[in-house]
């Protein structure tokens, strides 16, 4: 499915943005490039220059490194509205991780040249912008206070809700292996499993395997 955006849609998503006078929003949006993504795709490697801002529009992707043994080591996952790469908008540097879609996601980038330029002309820009890095900041702490606060389950339905808001369906196959789940949500893989049978047994969801649709999802609501 498509799913339609314009510049400016993309560029209220982020925090940095949605502040920012209309004519400064007018005039970013006309540097915004637009770019889809089919499952399975790469929206950059380890080793590319990071030289933009992302943003994710809509969609899924997971961000992991390659451990010297060659399996991967799940970083995080990037879903509707969150953005990756600001601090490529400063300095020249290289990835040092991986980002592969995990449905059909649609991305709106800026690039550092382009960004520094009307840096200089908005200075609410530059203000905006370094609150952002605060507010990322202080986000990542809630984020590491949920996993050891909030339950599993909680994790899980809220998970299972963005995955399916995500690809636009109530039966789907969960784009993650149990295991990069379990990663994800700060848990086990057998954890996973087992609240994947209860939220099954409470009526929530069906469940097999990776398969899940989704029965009540003002039910999985409740839970988060």
């Amino acid at each position: 499915m498509v799913h339609e955006h314009t510049h400016e849609d993309c560029l209220l998503l982020v925090p940095i943005f949605k502040t920012l006078p209309e004519k400064d929003l007018e005039t970013l949006s006309q540097v915004v490039s637009e770019h889809r993504y089919q499952s399975g795709e790469f929206l950059y490697h380890a080793g590319d220059e990071a030289d933009a801002l992302q943003i994710i529009a809509h969609g899924q992707a997971k961000v992991f490194q390659i451990a010297p043994n060659g399996k991967e080591q799940m970083i995080r996952i990037l879903q509707t509205g969150d953005f990756d790469g600001e601090a490529a908008l400063f300095e020249t540097k290289e990835r040092a991780s991986f980002a592969q879609a995990l449905m059909e996601t649609h991305v709106c980038s800026i690039s550092r040249s382009d960004f520094q330029k009307l840096m200089v002309n908005s200075p609410e820009l530059a203000i905006n912008l370094v609150n952002a890095f605060g507010q990322r900041i202080t986000q990542l702490e809630q984020q590491n206070t949920e996993v050891t606060t909030s339950n599993v389950e909680s994790r899980l339905a809220n998970y299972l809700l963005e995955t399916s808001a995500g690809l636009n369906q109530t039966s789907f196959t969960l784009p993650l292996k149990k295991k990069d789940i379990a990663t994800y949500l700060g848990t086990t893989p057998e954890t996973i499993s087992r609240k994947l049978t209860k939220l099954a047994s409470d009526n929530l969801l069906e469940n097999k395997g990776l398969k899940v649709k989704i029965l009540d999802s003002d039910g999985l609501s409740m839970l988060i």
